[in-house]
């Protein structure tokens, strides 16, 4: 006869196995929902599947004012823009006196009045015109003193008078050294047909640079907000809007940026280049389309007599298509970035400067003899 069979009872872990386990599993859970203090989560757990703990950094309470100009900002930016019939540029002329160059421009402006408008701010003398264009365009002018506040109030002054034409679409702010690169044709398509403002902007992190931040600025301008750049800009309708808008960023530069012994700042070369890096970023081209040479390492930029005016030099200067910045730290960083018109690379500079009254009428032989330059 076979063996009898006996039925084995299934067999059982111990018990304290079972509740072993359990208790290093609410020990984990509890140590990921209620960390230690100087503790995370992460501590319990493989450094693979998650990073160590930082306690977000408690967000600013923002003032009155920042709220307020923020609502005026963002309105500016999403108001459809105003499409006039016969949209125009203003050329806007930051001058001393009279305009040693009337008559190149007045070449440059001859049968295109129905586009542009003229308007000269002149802010120590009275100027005598020689081009009838440039009569009785003169705006009520204050004295403006170089790398004070009063120059940007000068263009302030300008942007106003303006904006008092819708037909203006579009604002050149230019000196009395500028001269044109190309013809009216040439300018007028390249400004009006991108939605772009060109306003030199770059971040230097030396003494010229954010080496002239102050800690006034705060809490509404911090230091990695600080930039730099020229002042020559050409801005569309909005962005001129915007610029005439704002007291409270303009506030924060006529108090504490000043030219002061041991620690110079220049609203000119920070207020535009900062205002704009903080409320519109990408709507700016971060180079400006007036050409200037600072490559002598000077306070002021290369000037040109009239034997440098020739065709090579503007020749040269019109086929550049990247803007270059150096930084002003010990490493001198050469900063390039390409000029690019509508996501196209393009040549840069509409305008040049700082060209001596001599240069005139070399100046004027070149643009009568070639249709662009």
């Amino acid at each position: 006869m076979a063996a009898p069979r006996y039925n084995r009872s299934p067999s059982r872990r111990p018990l304290w196995i079972i509740i072993l386990l359990t208790l290093i599993c609410v020990a984990l859970i509890g140590a990921y929902v209620y960390p230690p203090r100087h503790y995370s989560a992460c501590y319990f757990l493989s450094s693979s599947v998650c990073s160590p703990f930082h306690p977000p950094a408690p967000a600013r309470v923002y003032t009155d004012d920042e709220i307020a100009a923020h609502v005026v900002n963002i309105n500016i930016l999403l108001a459809p823009a105003f499409q006039p019939k016969n949209p125009k540029i203003a050329f806007m002329f930051l001058t001393p006196g009279s305009l040693p160059f009337e008559r190149l421009w007045e070449k440059f402006f001859q049968g295109h009045e129905d586009r542009f408008t003229i308007y000269v701010h002149a802010s120590r003398e009275q100027p005598v015109h020689t081009s009838s264009l440039f009569i009785g365009r003169n705006i009520r002018s204050q004295k403006v003193v170089w790398g004070d506040i009063s120059m940007v109030d000068a263009e302030k002054r300008l942007l106003a008078n303006a904006l008092r034409d819708p037909d203006n679409q579009h604002f050149v702010l230019l000196s009395d050294s500028c001269v044109p690169l190309h013809n009216f044709d040439y300018v007028y398509s390249y400004l009006m047909e991108t939605n772009i403002s060109f306003i030199d902007c770059f971040e230097d992190p030396g003494p010229h640079g954010t080496g002239r931040y102050s800690e006034h600025m705060l809490p509404e301008i911090e230091k990695k907000d600080w930039r730099k750049g020229a002042q020559w800009f050409s801005v569309k309708r909005q962005h001129a809007l915007l610029i005439l808008a704002d007291m409270l960023y303009y506030n924060k530069f006529k108090l504490h940026c000043k030219p002061v012994k041991g620690h110079n700042c220049y609203a000119d070369e920070h207020y535009l280049p900062t205002f704009f890096h903080m409320v519109d970023p990408t709507g700016i081209a971060n180079w400006s389309v007036t050409h200037v040479d600072w490559s002598e390492g000077k306070w002021h930029p290369k000037a040109y007599r009239a034997v440098d005016a020739t065709f090579e030099l503007l020749k040269n200067i019109t086929s550049i298509d990247e803007s270059i910045h150096v930084t002003s730290n010990l490493k001198k960083v050469v900063q390039k970035r390409p000029c690019l018109w509508n996501g196209m690379k393009r040549p840069c500079y509409l305008f040049a400067r700082k060209f001596y009254p001599e240069a005139l009428d070399n100046l004027m032989n070149i643009f009568s003899n070639f249709t662009v330059i």
